[in-house]
């Protein structure tokens, strides 16, 4: 019979963890990878009858390869849900069915994102495909993309109908944080690949960023909350030239 791991990890995740883990109670083995959590998230995890299993944390392929290795042996194929995600008995049902003709190496899964608590549907939040159904062996995170993780596969990659409820950036503070850390990531690669960042930039960068989210990608389908997200897509590419510029000036 094929055993299918559900891993999901862990920093401080203790308003969400106890609903992520009973979303994946279909799991033959499910497994909190957590990274050292200064609150509840551990207890509460072994409350809601996971294991747990702790790393220090260096990069998330770093954690995500590590987990792989920590089930090898024990499930031959592991569903990464985060611990802001749901999986909903439909999408169990279409894992389940999926292992067990094992056609793929692995699965992309679409997510449905609630940004300040609504549904998000535009802007470049839908249908967010996220490579999370692997098979073990047969699949690696590549050490190279520290963010926005990159799955490589050793065979065929297929695609899930049914989604992930992603209750995703909760508050404009948490917004703000993590695309400062994605803008400063993303102007460290343009550093490294050699990118000088030029005048024209700081003015069309931003300006096509703005159009991408909120036309070509249909954000004002979303009305003033389209409009806002877009908008604070744009400045964080603008941040992300100034960011680039003052690397060059004190690297």
């Amino acid at each position: 019979m094929t055993t299918l791991a559900a891993i999901i990890l862990t920093y401080n995740e203790a308003a969400h963890i106890a609903d992520c883990v009973a979303s994946v109670r279909f799991a033959d083995v499910i497994m909190v990878f957590d990274s050292g959590s200064t609150d509840a998230t551990v207890r509460l995890a072994q409350q809601a009858g996971a294991e747990v299993m702790q790393r220090p944390f260096d990069h998330y392929a770093g954690q995500r390869n590590a987990a792989l290795d920590a089930v090898k042996g024990r499930a031959d194929w592991v569903l990464f849900v985060d611990a802001d995600e749901r999986v909903t008995p439909e999408l169990a049902a279409e894992v389940r069915a999926a292992v067990s003709r094992a056609d793929c190496a692995g699965y992309r899964i679409p997510r449905l994102n609630y940004i300040f608590g609504k549904l998000t549907r535009g802007a470049g939040w839908y249908p967010d495909y996220q490579t999370r159904l692997l098979k073990v062996g047969a699949a690696q995170y590549d050490p190279e993309r520290q963010v926005h993780e990159l799955v490589v596969l050793d065979g065929a990659e297929g695609t899930l109908n049914q989604h992930f409820i992603h209750y995703n950036y909760q508050n404009m503070a948490q917004f703000v944080h993590k695309q400062q850390r994605y803008s400063a990531y993303d102007a460290r690669i343009l550093y490294e690949q050699g990118i000088r960042p030029k005048p024209q930039n700081y003015v069309l960068q931003p300006w096509r960023q703005f159009w991408w989210r909120f036309v070509t990608l249909k954000g004002y389908r979303d009305g003033l909350h389209g409009l806002r997200l877009s908008l604070l897509m744009a400045w964080y590419e603008f941040r992300k030239y100034v960011l680039l510029r003052n690397l060059w000036r004190n690297g």
